[in-house]
């Protein structure tokens, strides 16, 4: 039997909380990572957050029960090595520091709010990019709920950058036109030195719209399959969404805006296809976790 490494992450995001359990296996060719279990709670904390400014008590309540029966699991698996981190919602919420602080006491689990640049650097740790060659230029891009975290890797260099566009934002019209020009300015400042450029997208949204679009390998869409599913979607209410197309409600309602801060991304930066190896932030802490773990002594 190949000897593996278990690693727990927690990802609090704006629309759902997530727990992912993980194996790690050393290979000849690097570090393979199996996910064991994914378990997803839409608690939506963004609505809170964006439009009070702060965690209502319900959700607060919420949370930690969440948090609560989530460390159970983790106990139950006895990681390695285990984080818990939260996104734009906490990071925003007047009271998410002191939320952060009860779960802490109730639940034993240590909740760190993370910066909009480093969730961006952590979602871009889901890969050895080393191996790419210098001369490529990549973009990753990662919808969520509060925020769009954006690297670009070119000349074996990444930039990032957090921008406040995300699908709940969208959803309560809480995105000033001006967002969207930053965000423009930016990705088309740091890629038009390239004559090409390849993009990898995460997030549950473009998890769903790969398969709604019925791409063959399951792996890629381009942008004028993205499109087909945006005008396919048009057809169907909130509710038939739901009832006729399997979405969860949670994901009903969000996936349009989602749609259409994929494809203004893919616009700006020349993109035609964009690759989606289905992993996110929680795949990204347990990838650093493994990092650290087996990182060479120093000399």
């Amino acid at each position: 039997m190949i000897p593996s490494e278990r690693y727990g992450a927690i990802d609090i995001g704006s629309n759902a909380v997530r727990l992912l359990l993980s194996e790690a296996f050393e290979t000849d060719s690097g570090p393979y990572f199996r996910k064991i279990s994914l378990i997803r709670m839409p608690i939506r904390l963004g609505k809170d957050a964006f439009i009070q400014g702060k965690i209502s008590k319900d959700k607060a309540k919420r949370l930690t029960r969440t948090i609560q029966g989530f460390r159970h699991l983790v106990d139950a698996y006895r990681p390695l090595d285990f984080q818990a981190c939260a996104t734009s919602a906490m990071r925003e919420a007047a009271n998410g520091q002191k939320i952060c602080k009860q779960i802490l006491a109730e639940t034993g689990v240590a909740i760190r709010i993370i910066s909009g640049k480093e969730e961006a650097r952590t979602i871009f740790a889901n890969n050895s990019w080393s191996h790419l060659p210098k001369e490529s230029a990549w973009l990753f891009v990662d919808v969520g709920g509060g925020s769009t975290e954006i690297t670009i890797y070119a000349n074996g260099k990444s930039v990032s950058r957090s921008f406040g566009i995300g699908t709940i934002r969208l959803l309560e019209n809480l995105v000033h036109k001006s967002r969207w020009r930053e965000m423009k300015a930016w990705i088309q400042d740091h890629t038009r030195h390239y004559a090409s450029i390849d993009a990898v997208g995460s997030g549950g949204n473009i998890n769903k719209i790969i398969k709604l679009a019925k791409c063959t390998d399951g792996r890629s869409i381009t942008r004028g399959k993205m499109k087909r599913v945006r005008d396919y979607l048009k057809f169907f209410s909130y509710q038939e969404r739901i009832t006729k197309l399997g979405l969860k409600p949670d994901r009903a309602d969000v996936i349009m805006p989602a749609l259409k801060i994929y494809l203004s991304v893919m616009k700006w930066g020349g993109i035609h296809t964009l690759s989606v190896p289905q992993v996110g932030l929680a795949d990204g802490l347990v990838r650093l976790m493994y990092r650290k773990r087996n990182a060479p002594p120093e000399q």
